[in-house]
């Protein structure tokens, strides 16, 4: 396959597929090969999707999401990005605190929820809590990696050439951890949205997985999967804004073929 029809497969594709799957849940919708109480389709979706921003029912509770899952994915990134930081620079740190991330971060983060409601109430806090430890570990494992990956020859010739401990982290570590933390950025943006409807199944009277929980709860698929669509083009405008974000700040290297 040619670049060029390697472009256009890229660019055309995914529509191509969305359209034939979505076609085939409406022929079967439609001739009753499947029921839609539990399946609806397309055109049902589509037309509550559109509802849900006429009616500005979904405004509110997209607002709620998007705070958190932000406000989750700052938070997570500059703490994961600074811990990472300071476990590449003193050891100790890693001998003492590593067994103790590795456990936390294997441990469900559902099975915390409860917790942080305790803890936290049932407001935004414990949401950008759970946004935030799902961001944290992500970057931080990531960030760690990128120091650990400095070329150590060109720290010790500059080390001989009387470079100071802050010239050498200026000039040659942060540069150097640059792709892993923008790696990180986008991989976050997941991970937040994610935590904070996470966080908005386990208590709360506002954002989309509250809206999710209570469709469900009354059997009402087809505002499940509106919502669900809600938060796929949620995700698509984010994930281009991380991608816009990464050209601009790795704009210095060279596109891989």
């Amino acid at each position: 396959m040619t670049r060029r029809q390697e472009k256009w497969v890229r660019r055309i594709g995914p529509f191509v597929v969305l359209f034939i799957f979505l076609a085939l849940w409406q022929y079967l919708a439609v001739a009753e090969r499947i029921n839609t109480f539990f399946f609806s389709s397309p055109v049902d979706v589509f037309l509550d999707f559109i509802d849900l921003f006429v009616s500005g029912r979904i405004w509110l509770h997209l607002g709620i999401t998007l705070i958190e899952s932000l406000a989750g994915l700052l938070i997570g990134l500059s703490l994961g990005v600074a811990a990472a930081f300071l476990f590449g620079n003193f050891k100790i740190l890693n001998l003492l605190f590593d067994p103790i991330f590795v456990a936390v971060y294997g441990l469900p983060k559902l099975a915390l929820g409860p917790l942080f409601v305790i803890w936290f109430g049932l407001g935004l806090k414990s949401k950008i809590i759970m946004s935030t430890l799902l961001v944290f570990f992500l970057v931080f494992f990531n960030a760690y990696a990128g120091f650990q990956d400095v070329n150590v020859e060109l720290v010790n010739t500059l080390k001989l050439m009387g470079a100071s401990r802050i010239q050498i982290v200026i000039k040659v570590t942060l540069p150097s951890c640059v792709p892993w933390i923008i790696a990180s950025l986008r991989s976050g943006i997941g991970a937040s949205v994610g935590g904070a409807i996470m966080g908005e199944y386990l208590g709360t009277n506002k954002g989309l997985g509250f809206l999710v929980q209570t469709a469900g709860a009354n059997y009402d698929i087809t505002r499940v999967m509106s919502v669900i669509l809600v938060m796929c083009i949620m995700m698509l405008i984010l994930d281009n804004i991380g991608k816009l974000i990464e050209k601009l700040v790795l704009k210095w290297r060279p596109p891989v073929d």
